[in-house]
C-alpha cells in the first residue's frame, strides 16, 4: 500500500532540498516528493513539525554474532540501530569465528536478511583471525558482498602486511579501514596518557601510538592508490595529517564518535567507571574540540558509533580488567542534535552529510536521496523532542553507555526501510 508522509520538513543536500513538503512512497521507492500529494488508497501520515531525511547510516558497529551473542546480536543490534534512528549499519569482522571468508560473510547476510530491522553491510577482516600474519580472503569476500576490509579491535601492525592488504583492496574497489594502534607503544594503555592516567594511577596510552599508524597508513595510501578510511580518531594531530592528506589529493577519509567528540579524559573519575573506557581512549578537552572544528570545516567525513556492546558482568570488573567499547547507536543523533545542530555549530545540511551521504560514498554503496525513484530509507525526526537517557529505554541487549542520564533533544522517531516501517512513533516494529 503507498504511504503518503505529509507535511515535513525535508532536508536533502544532494538535490538541493529544504522544504516542508508531502513524501509519496510507493513500494520500495519513493515515487514523488512536493506540496498537496494525494494517493487514491493510500495511507497518510501527518508529519507536521518533524525533520525527514534520508536514512542514517553507521559504519562502524560490532554487532558480536557470530560467538558472542552474550553481548549483542543481530536482531538486538539492529533494533537499536533503528531505534536510533539508521536504516543501515557496517558490521565489523571482530566475531568468533572472525568474518575472514566468504561463509562468514554470507552467514551475517542471511542472518540480517533474516531478523535484521536495518540493512546490514559486512566488511571483511584484512588479515586472518586479525592476527596481521597472512591475508584473508580478500577476493571471496568482495565477490560475495564485502563492502570494507578492516581489522578493528586490533589494527594491522606491520607496514609490509597493511600494504599487501591495499595492493589487494584496490585491485577489487573497496576501501580498507584502518583501526590505527601501534601495539608496541600502547602495551597494557588503559586511557589516555598524561596527568589523568597519573592521577588514577593506570597504564597510559599515548596517542603517539595512534598518530603514528595514521601517518603510516596515509604513506601506504599514497604508495598504493588504495582508498583509506582512518577509524575512530580521537586526537588534533592524527586529524592534521588526514586534513594534510586530503589537501594533497590522496583517497583519505576519517570517522569520529560522539564519544570522542562530547567526553574526555577528565570525565573518568575516582570511581573507574568502565563505560569511559573506550578504545582508543577519551582524550583531551583539546582534542574534543579539534575534533568538532574538524566536524564542521569537513575535514572529519562521517560520524559512527563504534556500537560496542558488552555484559554487565564483564563491564563490572577493575579497569584493567574490563573490556573497551561503550555502547551508542540509539545515543548518536540525539547527541549530534543537542550538541551541534540545535546550538547551530552545524546545519541540518551538514548532519546529514555526515550521517547519510558521505558514509554510503565510502562503502560505495547504492546512493539514497529524497527524490523521485529513489530507494525509501528513510529517517524521521522529531528535532524538539525531550527526553533522557534510560538503561530502560534501550533496545540493545546491553546498557554500557557512559550517556546514560543526559538530558537530550531531538531523537528519531519514524524509520522506513525499502518503505518497510521499522520504527514507528519511537516503537521499534
Amino acid at each position: 500500500m503507498a504511504l503518503i508522509l505529509k507535511n515535513v520538513r525535508a532536508i536533502d543536500p544532494q538535490v538541493n532540498l529544504d522544504e516542508v513538503c508531502d513524501v509519496l512512497i510507493e513500494g520500495d521507492k519513493i515515487s514523488q516528493v512536493g506540496k498537496g500529494i494525494n494517493a487514491e488508497g493510500a495511507e497518510v501520515r501527518d508529519m507536521i513539525g518533524k525533520v525527514l531525511v534520508p536514512g542514517l547510516v553507521d559504519i562502524h558497529v560490532h554487532l558480536r554474532e557470530p560467538g558472542y551473542e552474550q553481548k549483542e546480536d543481530i536482531q538486538t543490534g539492529t533494533c537499536a540501530a533503528a531505534h536510533g534512528g539508521f536504516t543501515a549499519v557496517c558490521a565489523m569482522p571482530n566475531t568468533l569465528p572472525v568474518t575472514d571468508t566468504a561463509l562468514a560473510v554470507e552467514y551475517t547476510k542471511a542472518r540480517a536478511k533474516e531478523v535484521g530491522k536495518c540493512r546490514v553491510h559486512v566488511s571483511g577482516a584484512c588479515t586472518k583471525g586479525l592476527k596481521g600474519e597472512s591475508l584473508s580472503e580478500m577476493g571471496d569476500m568482495a565477490a560475495h558482498g564485502a563492502v570494507a576490509f578492516t581489522d578493528d579491535g586490533r589494527g594491522v601492525q606491520t607496514a609490509g602486511m597493511m600494504r599487501r592488504v591495499m595492493d589487494y583492496a584496490v585491485q577489487f574497489n573497496k576501501v580498507v579501514m584502518s583501526h590505527c594502534q601501534d601495539e608496541s607503544l600502547v602495551g597494557s594503555g588503559q586511557v589516555n596518557e598524561g596527568v589523568v592516567s597519573t592521577r588514577l594511577g593506570v597504564a597510559g596510552w599515548p596517542a603517539e601510538g595512534e598518530e603514528l599508524q595514521i601517518v603510516r597508513d596515509i604513506a601506504l595510501s599514497r604508495l598504493t592508490g588504495c582508498p583509506l578510511h582512518i577509524q575512530h580518531i580521537s586526537t588534533e594531530r592524527g586529524l592534521n595529517a588526514v586534513r594534510a592528506a586530503k589537501e594533497e589529493g590522496l583517497k583519505v577519509t576519517c570517522e569520529a564518535t560522539p564519544h570522542h567528540l562530547f567526553l574526555n579524559e577528565d570525565m573518568i573519575g575516582t570511581n573507574y567507571d568502565t563505560n569511559f573506557k573506550v578504545n582508543p581512549p577519551l582524550r583531551t578537552i583539546a582534542d574534543n574540540q579539534a575534533l568538532i572544528q574538524g566536524v564542521v570545516d569537513g575535514s572529519v567525513d562521517v560520524i559512527v558509533t563504534d556500537h560496542a556492546p558488552h555484559t554487565a558482568f564483564e563491564k563490572d570488573r577493575e579497569f584493567e580488567l574490563a573490556p573497551f567499547g561503550m555502547t551508542g547507536i540509539e545515543t548518536s543523533l540525539g547527541l549530534m542534535l543537542t550538541n551541534l545542530v540545535n546550538p547551530g555549530v552545524i546545519s541540518w545540511q551538514r548532519l546529514v552529510e555526515l550521517m547519510c551521504i558521505k558514509p554510503r560514498e565510502i562503502l560505495r554503496v547504492e546512493p539514497v536521496s529524497i527524490s523521485a525513484g529513489s530507494t525509501a530509507d528513510i529517517t524521521v525526526i522529531d528535532p524538539a523532542l525531550a527526553w533522557t537517557v534510560t538503561e530502560e529505554d534501550f533496545e540493545s541487549r546491553a546498557s554500557n553507555c557512559a550517556f546514560i542520564g543526559y538530558d537530550l533533544v531531538g531523537r528519531a522517531t519514524d524509520v522506513y526501510v525499502g518503505g518497510v516501517a521499522t520504527m514507528i512513533d519511537c516503537k521499534v516494529q
